[in-house]
């Protein structure tokens, strides 16, 4: 029996896209956000690509504000964004 692969839609492109290629950003319960690089963090979660064109598009449109339902201090957007270039630069 072959198992389907759980898919998510890109934030910022709009695309769907297997969960493991995406980076899963969470509010977690207390308010806090932050990157989930285990994917099982509770919280509620949005998820984007690792590429620097889709995390400037969510963040100019503020997507990924109305994915976590709340506001995103540029202080965490500068963290993602370090953490996209990480990842871009590692392929």
């Amino acid at each position: 029996m072959q198992y389907k692969t759980p898919e998510r839609r890109c934030t910022g492109c709009g695309n769907t896209i297997p969960k493991k290629d995406l980076l899963r950003v969470v509010r977690e319960p207390d308010g806090t956000i932050s990157v989930d690089s285990t994917g099982k963090k509770s919280g509620r979660g949005a998820y984007i690509c690792n590429k620097k064109e889709c995390f400037l598009k969510a963040q100019k449109t503020k997507r990924l504000e109305n994915s976590l339902k709340c506001s995103i201090s540029p202080e965490v957007y500068q963290n993602l964004q370090s953490r996209i270039q990480e990842e871009e630069s590692h392929e």
